[in-house]
């Protein structure tokens, strides 16, 4: 079948190089109005912190992610001069439609004011810059614009910094690695035309999708340097096999790429449905910004794929036709692969060994919801975060809101309702994590219908640590009927740090079954490819040891203030949980396609009759410059996104960068190999009831043992 399509696409040639022109500019075209389709939203559908948020909007007119915070530093601290300043803020938010000032706090020479908007955070964001202007019209060019509305503005375009920084950086290492492999020649540009095409038509489909879906402000990033990557090493595992195509039929250019296509555009072809369909399970998390991460990351290898089938045979087509002499590349790789098969129990007792040593700080990761505060330091809205903490606690900016719902209209200003709300104010003053609560009889604290009730709750601790998360579940807690509350009230707990808290919850409950449900489907597509069930239990082994070792990496390189001043990444005790999930589908569907590449290439010699020993040198030596080369870039690639300004994404390159460098080295170049000389024939056992399904030759449990 593959040779019949590749056949079809040469002789098509012309139409399909025009469809992949059109595509690319239209990507071209999208990417650049992408951004103004991107958020930072974290919310949960259906969860207890977003019906919180729902009272708080309908209710008190409080939309979180909508709403600015200002902080204006003043000299003159007299009641009248902070009623002014009051004023001209008040004057100044009027340029904002609709906008309405909800809470005004003076503490320590700073006053605080909340401006709330019925905008989403993507719209509400692109008033930031007009608020800053009114400010500075109205007499108060000191004032200081910040909450998620300007955070998200304000990231934007750094954001876009980092990604033209880190695709300079990741082009130039792959330039440099790939004459390196493959000389000066023209197959050199191939693997750039080919993920400028994939990159650019997966941008453009993501931004279809923004049009209807949530997209995360990360996303770019993400997408452009690991596509970078990951296309790369798919065309350059096709070239390196065309290379040697060609030795054999230097009379038959086009029998030499169907014959690729057919052995290598397979291997691609498992390679990246394994990787798209553990990437797919994210889509699974009932979490929209996860979802969106998974639904943007899958068309990476899915477009990738379609490239491999449909430009890259186009672009071994239009090179000369005159053969280049295919060196000896694996010769290194198959004597270090021999001293593996002679010497399988000491190498893997030492890799395993050093494996282990590099994945124990696993053991002590953390997670936290989000990283608020390392964010670049020199952005307004991240000044004024520090000047709010430093000034007022940690805590502040992401205070616990209770809301209790009393059951009926008026009943707010009942005496029995206001001696409850002060035994609650008592009891919760008492509790040692808390700094500070906010309530009171009026507006903001009682909505206009009497029937709602608002507390501010503000924690001695930031947002995600574990102290925040333990004060969240005990005001969740609360029985309001020990405080004179009567029985029907309602208790609903909203703010940032219940939204995190939520987030946390979520993905421990969904976490364990994706990870086995990604396991499964791995397992099932290994065993149709490989044609053995050890093979796919090996890989997947391989897969979890390699996770380890970069969560391990992770946890002690930003938790190390050594280690993470000399990194130049921030130092920091927990790690957001979504590049924990998202580092595993990533890092797990990347050591896959090292492991396809080598078992494909053992696989074909073992069937074409070699031994086992035999089919392992082979093998690991045929495949290990590329696997090596393919390594090496997709790390360039994803430099750029270690070097980020945002905690997130340094996690996630980090993760990337030593995660993938100890695959390809200790895992698949060591480890794999020693196995699978120990393991001998049982490599290749295929039970026949399993064989008949999957419609290939068995190999019994007797003939193994034999």
């Amino acid at each position: 079948m593959l040779e019949t399509w590749t056949r079809f696409v040469l002789k098509q040639r012309l139409a399909v190089l025009a469809m992949w022109v059109l595509i690319t500019v239209f990507g071209i075209l999208a990417s650049f109005g992408l951004n103004s389709r991107l958020t930072t939203s974290v919310s949960i559908p259906h969860s207890a912190s977003a019906r919180a948020d729902q009272v708080l909007l309908s209710q008190f007119h409080e939309n979180i992610e909508g709403t600015f915070t200002i902080i204006y530093s003043f000299k003159q601290g007299s009641s009248t001069a902070i009623k002014g300043f009051e004023s001209q803020i008040a004057r100044s938010a009027k340029v904002i439609p609709s906008s309405s000032v909800t809470q005004e706090k003076a503490l320590d020479g700073n006053l605080f004011v909340n401006v709330v908007t019925g905008f989403s955070l993507r719209d509400a964001a692109k008033y930031t810059e007009t608020l800053r202007a009114s400010l500075a019209t109205n007499g108060l060019p000191g004032a200081m614009v910040t909450g998620l509305p300007a955070i998200e503005h304000d990231v934007t375009p750094v954001l876009n910094a980092d990604l033209h920084r880190g695709e300079l950086i990741g082009l130039l290492i792959s330039l440099g690695l790939l004459l390196l492999v493959l000389g000066f020649s023209w197959q050199v540009l191939i693997p750039f035309i080919f993920s400028f095409g994939t990159v650019s038509a997966t941008i453009g489909l993501i931004y279809l999708l923004a049009q209807r879906f949530l997209v995360v402000l990360y996303i770019p990033n993400i997408v452009e340097l690991i596509g970078l990557g990951l296309a790369i090493d798919y065309s350059l595992l096709i070239i390196f096999r065309f290379r040697r195509e060609i030795v054999e039929t230097p009379q038959d250019p086009t029998l030499a790429i169907v014959r690729t296509m057919s052995s290598a555009g397979r291997t691609v072809r498992v390679s990246g449905f394994t990787v798209a369909l553990v990437l797919g399970t994210l889509i699974l998390v009932p979490v929209p910004f996860i979802q969106s991460l998974g639904i943007s990351s899958i068309l990476v290898p899915l477009v990738s794929l379609a490239a491999v089938f449909t430009l890259q045979p186009i672009l071994l087509s239009l090179q000369s036709n005159k053969p280049h002499s295919f060196k000896n590349h694996q010769t290194p790789f198959t004597r270090f692969a021999r001293y593996i098969i002679g010497h399988p129990k000491r190498v893997g007792f030492a890799s395993i060994l050093v494996l282990g040593a590099l994945s124990f700080s696993a053991a002590s990761l953390h997670l936290t919801p989000s990283s608020l505060t390392a964010i670049p330091p020199q952005l307004e809205s991240q000044r004024a975060l520090s000047l709010v903490t430093s000034t007022a606690g940690t805590g502040v900016i992401t205070p616990n809101e209770i809301v209790i719902n009393l059951g009926g209209g008026g009943r707010a200003s009942s005496s029995e309702t206001n001696n409850a709300r002060l035994n609650l104010s008592h009891y919760l003053l008492k509790v040692p994590e808390v700094l500070v609560v906010a309530t009171g009889t009026k507006s903001p604290y009682i909505d206009s219908t009497g029937q709602y009730l608002r507390f501010f709750v503000v924690g001695r601790h930031s947002f995600g640590t574990p102290q925040s998360q333990a004060l969240v579940e005990e005001l969740r807690n609360i029985k309001l009927t020990q405080f004179g509350f009567s029985g029907g009230a309602t208790l609903y707990l909203g703010g940032a740090a219940a939204q995190g808290a939520d987030l946390l919850h979520v993905l421990g409950v969904t976490f364990p079954w994706i990870l086995a449900f990604a396991l499964l489907l791995t397992f099932l597509l290994l065993v149709w490819s490989f044609k053995s069930i050890v093979l796919p239990l090996k890989a997947i082994a391989l897969d979890l040891i390699s996770l380890a070792v970069a969560y391990g990496i992770v946890v002690f390189c930003f938790g190390s203030e050594v280690i993470s001043r000399a990194l130049g990444i921030y130092h920091l005790t927990q790690i957001e949980a979504w590049v924990v999930v998202f580092l595993f589908v990533l890092l797990f569907g990347v050591s896959m396609d090292y492991e396809v590449f080598i078992i494909s290439s053992i696989r074909e010699a073992k069937d074409r009759g070699q031994s086992t020993l035999d089919a392992i040198a082979e093998g690991v030596g045929q495949t290990g410059v590329v696997v090596t080369a393919s390594a090496l870039i997709f790390i360039g690639a994803v430099t750029g996104l270690a070097i980020s300004h945002f905690a997130g994404l340094q996690e996630i390159g980090i993760g990337l960068v030593f995660g993938v460098l100890i695959d390809a080295t200790l895992i698949r170049g060591m480890l794999l190999p020693s196995l699978m000389v120990l393991l001998g024939k049982w490599n290749w056992w295929m039970p026949t009831w399993i064989a008949r399904i999957i419609t290939t030759t068995p190999t019994p449990h007797d003939e193994v043992r034999g």
